[in-house]
């Protein structure tokens, strides 16, 4: 099988050659990778590993044309997002001082205007995704209605609206959803990926839980997912992911009721047992991802790793299952990188 015959293969329930494999590395681990295997700068990390997916991402920022550098001195720099906040830079901190938002003042949500969706300067070129199309199963990612929203209000003030106002949410979530939703089908249709389909990133939860209740998720989000997912079906999408960090158990009997199909990336250090899930939930959702990279792909004696890998892969045989570690970062070696990799690799799938 090819990489996009073996994908879906796998999201629809039917036996893959092999488990698929997805997964992102950080540049330090790249770094390391390519001193200890001797390679060049070109090589392609995905490609070394087998990497079976690639995500293309269109621009979603609402004021696309507004973002650029507003200022900068000795050793910091200020700079306007295309969500239309204004940061400051340090070249001595990690993170960037978020000065002001879009929408410091929620009474303004009716001046909001967003940029056309349409703006060709928000997608790749056709012909490099048509490239990335011929080698990997290529999906549309966009972000979600929980984060996407949070950028025009700030973290904690997001957070406050959610336990405060409800309705305020839910009217600025849904109109964040209707824009972000309308690029993601302008992509799916330049690049004609409706067989393969969309992925949301939306990072909604923490290691202990939601950072909201179902019940705040139900009034708020719930109706943005159920809208989002009934747009790209009406469009002839195939295929609909949900990418979130943390423990996102509580609300996936609301995701997968609103048009969820699979979830990423199932960590096992928030609690989410790709396997426990499985047996909870058959054919109902497919999974990505279940390898535990904060602890066992990181120090684990190898027959706990190899036994670890191995359980993963058992629950992906008959499909629903694309594996990985999620983000495989500078705390794990490459040699033990390499013995999960074989491990899928030689699975004897027969």
């Amino acid at each position: 099988m090819q990489s996009k015959e073996r994908v879906l293969a796998a999201l629809e329930f039917r036996r893959p050659d092999r488990v698929p494999i997805y997964d992102s590395y950080w540049p330090e681990f790249v770094q390391a990778w390519r001193r200890h295997k001797g390679l060049p700068e070109e090589t392609s990390i995905s490609e070394y590993y087998r990497n079976d997916i690639e995500i293309v991402t269109p621009r979603e920022e609402p004021f696309l044309s507004r973002a650029g550098r507003v200022e900068e001195g000795a050793g910091w720099s200020l700079d306007r997002t295309g969500w239309g906040a204004t940061v400051r830079h340090r070249a001595d901190a990690k993170f960037a001082e978020v000065l002001d938002v879009a929408l410091p003042d929620k009474s303004r949500l009716d001046d909001l205007e967003f940029e056309s969706p349409a703006l060709t300067s928000r997608y790749r070129p056709v012909g490099e995704v048509e490239k990335l199309k011929a080698r990997r199963c290529v999906f549309v990612k966009t972000g979600g209605p929980y984060l996407r929203t949070s950028n025009l209000r700030g973290t904690e003030q997001w957070l406050m609206d959610l336990a405060e106002d409800a309705s305020f949410a839910h009217d600025l979530a849904m109109r964040v959803t209707r824009h972000i939703t309308a690029v993601g089908l302008e992509a799916l249709r330049r690049y004609d990926l409706y067989d393969t389909g969309i992925w949301f990133f939306d990072d909604m939860a923490s290691n202990l839980g939601p950072m909201c209740s179902p019940r705040t998720f139900e009034r708020v989000f719930y109706p943005c997912y159920q809208w989002m997912c009934d747009q790209y079906r009406a469009a002839g999408v195939k295929h609909i992911l949900l990418h979130c960090d943390g423990n996102l158990e509580p609300l996936l009997d609301m995701l997968i009721t609103a048009g969820i199909q699979a979830c990423h990336p199932l960590e096992p250090k928030a609690g989410m047992d790709v396997v426990r899930l499985r047996a909870r939930y058959g054919e109902r959702l497919a999974f990505l991802g279940g390898l535990d990279n904060a602890h066992i792909m990181v120090s684990a004696p190898l027959d706990e790793l190899e036994a670890h890998v191995r359980r993963i892969l058992a629950i992906g045989r008959d499909g629903g299952l694309v594996i990985g570690g999620h983000s495989i970062g500078p705390d794990i070696a490459v040699e033990r990188y390499d013995r999960v990799n074989r491990l899928i690799l030689e699975c004897d799938h027969s």
